[in-house]
């Protein structure tokens, strides 16, 4: 009897002993701390890389703002080579820029000079992309009627392309919409007696020979 006590005591401690053995837990796993410094600096550069984005987006805004209201006579005052105008009848015009207002321009071909109203400019060839700047109170109200007035009180004698066709002769008078001319022969430029009205909208080019 007391042998089956004791061989059941041992076995009620030896169980004891396995089932209330103590299991160490598994080792938890951290994150490596970041660093704060690395975390602000990270975020400083997505700031800036955010606000450059910004930026590039307001220049192009203000690039293209600014240049919708860049006129042709702006970049023809800039530009120092010659050109090639391609006016509305087909034919060109060849030379370099003396001068432009916002109806007219003038070009200089060796000891000719043309004048191309805006409004028969139908392509410039050779134009640069810069501008110049402001032309100021006294050139932009230079319009074309005041040009052809130039033109009349200076007696000389124009070769008009008007419609395709040439007509040479000296400006006499200059009115709102069109100015008369007293034609001359091409050859010997003497007065033929006959005079024209031409409409200054027909004008093409205005040639000083």
């Amino acid at each position: 009897m007391l042998v089956e006590q004791v061989f059941d005591h041992q076995s009620r401690g030896a169980r004891g002993c396995v089932c209330g053995a103590r299991v160490e837990p598994r080792a938890r796993r951290y994150r490596v701390p970041v660093r704060w410094d690395d975390l602000f600096a990270d975020l400083e550069a997505r700031l800036d890389a955010a606000h450059a984005a910004d930026r590039a987006e307001e220049v192009a805004d203000r690039t293209r703002a600014e240049r919708a209201r860049v006129g042709l006579a702006d970049r023809l005052r800039a530009q120092a080579g010659p050109v090639d105008v391609l006016v509305r009848d087909g034919g060109t015009v060849r030379g370099e820029v003396r001068d432009a207002g916002p109806a007219w321009l003038l070009l200089a071909d060796g000891p000719r000079e043309h004048m191309v109203p805006t409004h028969a400019v139908a392509a410039v060839a050779g134009l640069t992309d810069q501008v110049a700047v402001d032309a100021g109170v006294v050139l932009s109200r230079l319009g074309l009627g005041h040009v052809l007035r130039c033109i009349a009180q200076d007696r000389s004698v124009v070769r008009l392309r008007v419609a395709g066709a040439d007509l040479v002769g000296r400006v006499d008078a200059v009115g709102a919409d069109h100015l008369d001319l007293a034609e001359v022969a091409p050859d010997s430029l003497r007065p033929t007696g006959r005079r024209r009205a031409v409409a200054t909208a027909a004008l093409d080019v205005v040639t000083r020979l």
